[in-house]
């Protein structure tokens, strides 16, 4: 895949990048991060010429990243603490693998000031703006101050630096709820906690102060006015050592859950030519103001109303995103951060930057939906991307057989897409994410389909309350009621009986057949019909299948559809196989993943969905599995995680939704709230 990922970026603008270069390009340069910006990084830089030093932590010995590099190094345990943000190790590799150049992607040390003096003090090229230009943007109060001055528009709050609890309590009164805390230092939604009620607000700004010094070592916040339904808006900019700055238009981020974004797009949907005019002349502003060198994102929040819009944030880094304007604007952006970070002028000023077309990128999660989009972990026991082009781009940093770990951020991969404007976009996008297949631990896959196909969506009507407003189009709390999809349970069914007797056949001596190791269910003057039980959503089918009929029914006996003429083929592959059977007149294909590990479990993907059923065991396999069972008046943790704070005691009245325990997981808070109204019997743990 990887060598067919990037197909959009710029080729045409080599010749011109060779005549405007001053400087040779660096021969080697090391990548301070992992993952999929990891990969990201190598790919420009293989093109280049350029050899890669990877560095990697003992959760990600096995990585793709390490296996694309030229060189790679371990540099501490799994702990980011431990490894990526461990800046002296980093450093000492470098000089180690004799590397001009450090580039840091984006999170871990992307936007660490100090980094980028212990760089340039070892005599090492911090590929990334001037230290002074991100200590100036890393604090949201005085990148906000520096933005009034140079006459770009902020939000109304407290953006001083007291910092007593009383006093912040005042200004959110004055300014009114609801209003929004954020972290002084940091992005990514951590340490940002809304808060409609001013009985809330001692408690969120704890929670908001805790993870702002897990994630960026400061507890310091500011206190802004919320707006009710904004938009998320914001600009890429470039600039380099001469002076030029110029912006590549802008992108829309407005569709959001826990302020993280999911889904991204460029050019805005339905700016007002004049407002998208100035966001590029105010943001290319706000760079100048900083001094700012390398690429770096504005972020503005947009009244969706109005479109009046006020500066947010200014990354000092390359976004996520930022392939959604490489798409429209035929670039390569990370091409441009190292012409730059070697002191060349910028590939194009702004008169020589056109949009073209529009773009989305989808970013896939590991993440159950269904549970307030709580992350997961485990092995990808399948990872199987749409068919790549140049107008589809799948950037990732693992594949099948991988680990998403609880160390790290749960994003699989980015998926993006290009068209002749949005709608053509949109089309390939929806059909993008209908090939996509991945097994082994829950995904954002199917909602992200989901909202590919809002009505509201398409039109372009896009906020940051859009997923809330949405709810009951975009969560599947209907499926479990709805009619079965008997062509899945029979898929199921059949990929069942049609991989035990190709396992029974690989069991036989040498891999001879064996009448007496067959599973085929033959009999002598008889229909040889055999039969398995699936359940899907707390129902349990039983399939029959003989050699030409195929019948789907619940337990009572009713039948609920049968099928003739079938033809099944199937070829097994590690942890499934693909099925393909004539149901009737219709030639259905699936490809079926097992996971022997939970229950039995396998999922079908068949017609751009996946359908998660459950083999019915007979009862004497089940005979050493019960066990005490889970109270439903007992709480426990959804995911592997930490235990940050205990809110309760034993022998405590909590009413339904009180907070008890406060988990931290993938650089996250998660409060865990009371199921009901009661008392708590017993608290097994502690901080």
């Amino acid at each position: 895949i990887i060598s067919r990922l990037y197909s959009a970026s710029s080729t045409s603008n080599a010749s011109q990048a060779e005549e405007i270069r001053s400087n040779p390009l660096f021969n080697k340069i090391l990548i301070a991060n992992r993952g999929e910006i990891a990969c990201r990084v190598m790919h420009t830089a293989r093109k280049l010429g350029i050899q890669t030093v990877a560095v990697f932590s003992e959760a990600d010995r096995n990585g793709l990243h390490v296996r694309l590099a030229d060189e790679a190094y371990l540099i501490g345990g799994a702990a980011a603490a431990d490894s990526y943000l461990q800046a002296g190790r980093i450093i000492d590799v470098a000089y180690r693998a004799g590397a001009q150049a450090v580039h840091p992607g984006y999170g871990f040390l992307s936007e660490n000031a100090g980094f980028a003096d212990q760089l340039a003090s070892a005599g090492l090229t911090f590929i990334g703006p001037p230290a002074e230009a991100i200590r100036a943007m890393g604090s949201k109060s005085e990148s906000k101050r520096i933005m009034q001055e140079a006459g770009v528009p902020v939000v109304p709050g407290y953006h001083g630096d007291r910092q007593d609890v009383e006093f912040l309590r005042e200004r959110a009164d004055e300014i009114g709820y609801p209003v929004l805390i954020k972290a002084v230092l940091g992005g990514g939604g951590k340490g940002m906690r809304i808060v409609e009620r001013p009985e809330d607000f001692d408690m969120m700004l704890e929670s908001s102060r805790r993870e702002a010094v897990k994630s960026f070592g400061d507890d310091r916040v500011l206190v802004e006015k919320y707006l009710a339904t904004p938009r998320h808006v914001e600009v890429q900019v470039f600039a380099d050592k001469l002076g030029n700055a110029v912006h590549l238009f802008e992108r829309d981020c407005s569709v959001q859950r826990r302020h993280q974004k999911i889904i991204e797009e460029a050019p805005a949907p339905g700016l007002l030519p004049e407002v998208r005019q100035e966001l590029g002349a105010k943001a290319v502003q706000a760079a100048k103001a900083v001094g700012y060198v390398g690429a770096g994102t504005v972020e503005f929040i947009m009244d969706t109303a109005t479109q009046q819009f006020y500066f947010m944030e200014m990354n000092t880094r390359l976004q996520v995103e930022h392939p959604v304007t490489e798409m429209i604007t035929d670039t390569d952006l990370v091409r441009w951060q190292l012409e730059v970070a070697a002191g060349n002028r910028l590939p194009r000023l702004q008169d020589e930057i056109k949009c073209t077309g529009h773009a989305f990128e989808a970013r896939i999660y590991a993440e159950n939906t269904e549970s307030g989009f709580l992350p997961d972990t485990g092995r990808l026991l399948h990872v199987q991307p749409p068919p790549t082009s140049s107008d589809v781009r799948v950037e990732t940093g693992v594949r099948t057989g991988d680990t998403i770990s609880v160390h790290y951020d749960p994003m699989i991969a980015k998926l993006v897409v290009h068209g002749d404007d949005r709608a053509d976009a949109l089309r390939k996008l929806r059909s993008s994410l209908a090939a996509y297949q991945v097994a082994g631990v829950h995904t954002n896959i199917e909602f992200l389909s989901r909202l590919a196909a809002s009505p509201d969506f398409a039109a372009g009507k896009v906020e940051t309350g859009y997923i809330d407003k949405h709810r009951e189009e975009l969560f599947s709390e209907a499926a479990a009621t709805a009619a079965p999809d008997a062509e899945k349970i029979a898929l199921a069914g059949l990929a069942l009986i049609a991989d035990s007797a190709s396992s029974a056949s690989a069991r036989t001596a040498g891999g001879k057949q064996s009448p007496w190791a067959a599973t085929d269910a033959f009999r002598v003057n008889s229909s040889a019909t055999q039969s398995v039980c699936v359940a899907l959503n707390d129902q349990t089918f039983v399939v029959e299948a003989d050699a030409v009929t195929v019948r789907v029914s619940r337990e009572s006996g009713e039948v609920v559809s049968e099928y003739r003429g079938t033809l099944p083929e199937w070829t097994p592959r590690a942890f499934g196989g693909n099925l393909s059977v004539l149901l009737g007149d219709r030639l259905c294909t699936a490809s079926v993943v097992f996971s022997r590990a939970a229950a039995e479990e396998l999922v079908v993907f068949a017609d751009g969905v996946s359908m998660k059923f459950r083999a019915v065991l007979p009862a004497f396999e089940h005979a050493d599995e019960a066990g005490a069972g889970s109270g439903q008046s007992s709480v426990a943790a959804p995911m592997s995680c930490k235990i940050v704070q205990v809110l309760v005691e034993a022998g405590a009245a909590v009413e339904k939704d009180t907070p008890l325990v406060v988990l931290e997981a993938m650089k996250m808070e998660h409060v865990i709230r009371a199921p009901a109204s009661g008392k708590v019997s017993e608290v097994y743990y502690a901080v």
